[in-house]
């Protein structure tokens, strides 16, 4: 059987360390998918469009990393794609906390279709890098070039 992942996340922007969640799982995985959540409670800096675009660049020469968006939970979007697992990143403890939540979460919602979920731990040189504070540096101003993939090129496209 076919060994298919999502990696989910809003992504606004992608980053190296979730460029880096996607390259160390290739050898695990047939197929992963790059799952754009879109929810229209959350405030993204960046479009929808943008953010797809982005991971689309980012993977366009690994033939088996997807992009797709998403509106519903991410679980229905997993059982929709064949998906056996989820990838998520931990930086840190609260990641693992929220991560865990969200692992049991799915378990109860889908008893009879299981999803595993695959924690894999961030390289050090990416711990402290996350989307928030890419925004953060680039509202501000900063040079944020070295904490996104080349192909990652922000712009004013707020939709705060």
């Amino acid at each position: 059987m076919k060994k298919i992942a999502v990696f989910p996340g809003s992504f606004d922007p992608f980053t190296k360390g979730h460029e880096s969640i996607v390259l160390r799982s290739m050898d695990l995985f047939d197929e992963i998918w790059v799952a754009i959540g879109n929810n229209p409670g959350k405030h993204c800096m960046f479009s929808l469009e943008q953010r797809m675009q982005w991971c689309k660049e980012v993977f366009n020469d690994y033939p088996k990393v997807k992009v797709a968006s998403y509106t519903d939970l991410t679980i229905n979007f997993c059982h929709r794609v064949g998906a056996q697992y989820i990838i998520r990143g931990l930086r840190g403890g609260n990641d693992f906390e929220y991560e865990s939540m969200i692992y049991h979460a799915g378990k109860y919602i889908s008893p009879d279709k299981p999803v595993e979920t695959i924690f894999l731990i961030t390289e050090n040189k990416y711990e402290g890098i996350s989307s928030s504070i890419v925004r953060e540096i680039y509202k501000n101003g900063g040079d944020y070039s070295e904490l996104v993939p080349e192909a990652v090129k922000l712009y004013s496209d707020e939709c705060i």
